[in-house]
Formats: C-alpha cells, sequence, structure tokens
C-alpha cells in the first residue's frame, strides 16, 4: 500500500511526459487531479486502516544495498501518518488552484507529480539513506519549480535555495554516516539505531553528528541564521510551488528533528535542548518582527513561516528539558509541536494560494498597490481574513490548539523562553491586521497591472476549490482534534521513552 502511494505519482508523471504533443491541455489537468484525488483517497484508506497506539504499521522490508547496510524500508507511525495526509492535502489544493495554469503545463504538472513523491517518501522513510535521497530530490524538484514558472529573479532565489538546502543536505549525510559508524554492527536502518542508541557513552562523539544532523535540518526548517533563503523563495516561486515549499518541505527538517535527532542521540539532544531553545525563541521574534515590516503580502507570509517554525523548536527543546516537569507536559509539548506542522501546512498553504490570487490580478504582491477588495471580491476577502485569524492563532482554528499545547508543555522547564514566544502572537497579530486593512478595506483601489484600470475580480471556481477545503479542515482540527491528537499522542510517548534512556 504504501509503495503505490509513494510511486504512483512519479509513474503518473511519466506517463504525462509520454503522451502525444497534441494531448489536449484540458485532459493533462484532469489527469494530474485526478491523480491527487487518488492519492488523497489511498491515505485516507491507510488512516482508516492505522490502529492507534499500534507503533510502526504498513512496514515493508527488502533489500536494497546490503553491503551497506542499507535498506528499503518504510511504514508509518503516528509521526508520519499525519503529514502523510497534510503532503496529499495540499498537493490536491495545488492542483486544482493551478487548473488555469498555461505556461508549459504538461512538465509543470509532471514536476508537481515527480515532487508529491519525494514528499511522501520521505514522510515514510525507515532508512538514513533512503531518507536522504527524498530529501535531496525534493531539492531537485522544487529548484525547477522556482526557476521554471517563478517570477522575474526567481533564477537567482532558485539558486540560493538550492545551494543553501543542499550544503545543508551535505551536513546531514555526514551526521548519517556518524551513526552508521558508530553502530554495531554497521547500518543505516532508523529502527535499529534507535534501538542501538550507538553514541550513547561517547559523548565527544555524538556532539559533532548531533551539530552535523541538526545543521542539515535547521537550513531545511529553516531557522534563524539560516532562514536567508526562504522569502526570495517564497516571493519568485509560483503560488502552487509557494504552498508545497511552506505546507511541506519545512516540515521534513522539523520531521527530522523528532524521527532522527531525538531518538538515536538522546544523550546528546537533552544536553544540548537549550540551544534549540533559544533558537526557537529567536526564530519565532524575529519572523514576527521583520514580517511586520513588510510591504510584500507573499513576504509577509514567508516570514511567519519562520516565525511558526520556531513554534515547533521551542516544544521539542523543551520538552528534553522537562526532568522536573510530569510526563504529560513534555508529551503536550511534542504533541503541540506535530500538530504545528499540519496546522501551519493547511493554513499557510491556503495564504500563499490567495497570495497567488491576488498577484494574478494585479501582478505585484506590494499590499500598497490595493485597497477595498473586499467591496468587489468579498469571497478573497473572507478566506483571507480567516486565514489570517487562523494563523496568528484564534481560538477556533487549529493554530490555536497547536499553540497551546506548546506553551502548556514548555512553560515548566521553560518560563521565559515560553513568555518570548507569546508575544510573537501579539506580532502576528499586528501584522496581519495590517495586511488586512491595507488590501480589504478603505476606498477601492483597482490594480493597474497593465495600464488600464479594473475591478478586482473575485476567486474563481478552481481557485475557492483549492482554498476553502483547507481552511475547513483548519476549523475542523480547531474544533474537533481527537482524531488527530489519538494518533499523534502514542507517538509522543514512544518519543519521550526513548528520549529518556
Amino acid at each position: 500500500m504504501l509503495t503505490v502511494l509513494v510511486f504512483t505519482p512519479t509513474a503518473v508523471a511519466l506517463l504525462l511526459l509520454a503522451l502525444p504533443p497534441r494531448t489536449p491541455v484540458q485532459a493533462l489537468r484532469a489527469v494530474w487531479a485526478a491523480t491527487a484525488a487518488v492519492e488523497l483517497g489511498l491515505v485516507v484508506a491507510v488512516w482508516a486502516g492505522y490502529e492507534t497506539g499500534g507503533g510502526t504499521q504498513y512496514e515493508v522490508r527488502a533489500r536494497w544495498i546490503p553491503n551497506a547496510g542499507v535498506g528499503y524500508h518504510i511504514g508509518v507511525d503516528g509521526l508520519s501518518l499525519p503529514l502523510l495526509a497534510l503532503t496529499c492535502v495540499l498537493f490536491l489544493a495545488c492542483a486544482l488552484h493551478s487548473l488555469r495554469e498555461n505556461r508549459r503545463f504538461r512538465e509543470f504538472a509532471a514536476l508537481f507529480l515527480f515532487l508529491q513523491t519525494t514528499c511522501l517518501g520521505l514522510f515514510v522513510s525507515l532508512d538514513l539513506i533512503l531518507f536522504f535521497v527524498f530529501f535531496d530530490l525534493s531539492i531537485v524538484a522544487m529548484y525547477f519549480v522556482i526557476a521554471g514558472w517563478g517570477h522575474r529573479d526567481a533564477k537567482a532565489a532558485a539558486l540560493k535555495f538550492f545551494l543553501y538546502t543542499f550544503l545543508g543536505s551535505l551536513a546531514l549525510l555526514l551526521g548519517f554516516i556518524g551513526l552508521y559508524l558508530a553502530a554495531a554492527p554497521h547500518t543505516f536502518d532508523m529502527v535499529d539505531l534507535t534501538r542501538q542508541n550507538p553514541l550513547a557513552d561517547r559523548p565527544a562523539h555524538a556532539a559533532p553528528v548531533l551539530f552535523a544532523i541538526v545543521l542539515g535540518l535547521a537550513v531545511k526548517t529553516p531557522t534563524v541564521p539560516f532562514h536567508t533563503w526562504l522569502p526570495p523563495a517564497h516571493t519568485e516561486a509560483p503560488a502552487a510551488g509557494s504552498a508545497i515549499l511552506a505546507g511541506v518541505l519545512l516540515k521534513m527538517g522539523t520531521y527530522g528533528f523528532l524521527r532522527i535527532a531525538m531518538p538515536m542521540l538522546p544523550d546528546a539532544w537533552r544536553r544540548y535542548a537549550l540551544v534549540l531553545v533559544v533558537v526557537g525563541v529567536l526564530s519565532v521574534l524575529h519572523g514576527a518582527l521583520v514580517a511586520l515590516a513588510q510591504t510584500d503580502f507573499k513576504r509577509m507570509i514567508a516570514y511567519t513561516s519562520v516565525n511558526h517554525m520556531g513554534y515547533i523548536l521551542l516544544g521539542i527543546g523543551a520538552a528534553a528539558q522537562a526532568a522536573g516537569t510530569s510526563a504529560q507536559a513534555r508529551s503536550l509539548a511534542i504533541t503541540g509541536s506535530v500538530t504545528q506542522m499540519v496546522s501551519h501546512g493547511l493554513i499557510t498553504g491556503a495564504l500563499f494560494l490567495l497570495a497567488g490570487a491576488l498577484y494574478e490580478r494585479g501582478r505585484t504582491y506590494d499590499m500598497g498597490a490595493y485597497g477595498g477588495v473586499a467591496a468587489t471580491a468579498p469571497a478573497f476577502a473572507i478566506l483571507t481574513g480567516a486565514a489570517a485569524f487562523a494563523s496568528l492563532g484564534l481560538p477556533g482554528f487549529s493554530g490555536f490548539i497547536a499553540e497551546f499545547q506548546i506553551f502548556t508543555g514548555a512553560l515548566g522547564p521553560q518560563p521565559l523562553a515560553t513568555a518570548l514566544s507569546v508575544l510573537g502572537i501579539l506580532l502576528t497579530a499586528g501584522l496581519f491586521l495590517r495586511a488586512l486593512r491595507k488590501i480589504l478595506t478603505g476606498p477601492p483601489r483597482p490594480p493597474n497591472p497593465s495600464g488600464a484600470p479594473r475591478a478586482f475580480q473575485d476567486l474563481r471556481a478552481h481557485e475557492y476549490a483549492g482554498v476553502a477545503p483547507l481552511l475547513v479542515l483548519a476549523v475542523i482540527l480547531g474544533i474537533a482534534p481527537r482524531f488527530l491528537l489519538d494518533v499523534i499522542e502514542p507517538a509522543s510517548h514512544a518519543i519521550l521513552e526513548q528520549l529518556a534512556r
């Protein structure tokens, strides 16, 4: 089941590229959307068959490079299953939102289908080299998305994105090799490495291995000070590319902290967890403050991603320092971090798709170029307002559930860091309210992309179909999160057990 789920998009991508050149673009659009819908159906079937608290399930093991201790080992648990579902939801939303894309649509759709395989493959990987292969291939695919379908400075932004994240992946590979060499017998299998804890009694060796892994994952997340590739990449990428970059690719970094760094290097993680907490707080405050200074709507959203990823680092760092607090509090911090990954993907994905609709009408992201949009585009105004309030953690949305758990779990061991991070919510509220005031309210100011002002058109059916379900899911998770938390919480307890060794 998992192998089919992972590789079906790439098989369809090859099929699209093999179709005759005169194939109607409507058929290509239908194939992409149908494939994304089938993938979502498959992940729903996996979720329906998943036994809560049953550990790793749907496991597949096969020999791949046995002499090097590398195998094809995949499976899902409470950490990966929510991210699989998020990935399929966002790729379907992007497929629907891109139904009017006319620039080399065949290649565009094929590239996104391949990118979906890399994202799904990473979240089910239980072998470090398999994880690394999907990690690197996602960088390549996103590079071509930004360079091929981005805006004016797309190639420079794509190159910066590639160099930063590829260098980070090399550091990650060095860390993986360090774990491999420490294991006896040598292996890259995540399950075996977690069980062995090979660097438990060698702190001098564990520290550089942890540093290499954390560096690679921090660049991908990204955290301060490795975040400078993110704003230009988001600003220049097409709307669907930005939604996937923020909604899925950034989660590869935070997921790696929970899947690899914490359980495989528990002693070193506990020893240096305070560093992660400090970096998390800096990311929260820096992301929010710099976002507050932006006049570019899309660039502002990009900096809020740095802010939201900082909350996750605060949660997973504080969980390792909570020796004097209850296991429930430590579990809350980790559960909240995973919930934040899902919540951020849904909400920020919606915001970037809405930013794409804004750009298509006005050919600019400058908030000062718009005004009074709510008068002529009520659906756009309602969804943008809902996404903004969801992003700042308003009760009733998934962001509130995630941040409440993180703050509750982190307050005991890190009261000062938690208090400083709460300021990030106030700053986020200010920056989004300012953006809504500039774009939606005031006298109507039609965009003027071609010299002749015209009324701001409301969302089209395909744009609405891409954005609205994401926000509906954010509301469902904000009101009735139990079905998600029931999956995540047992995995959080398992991580704490591994961390306590």
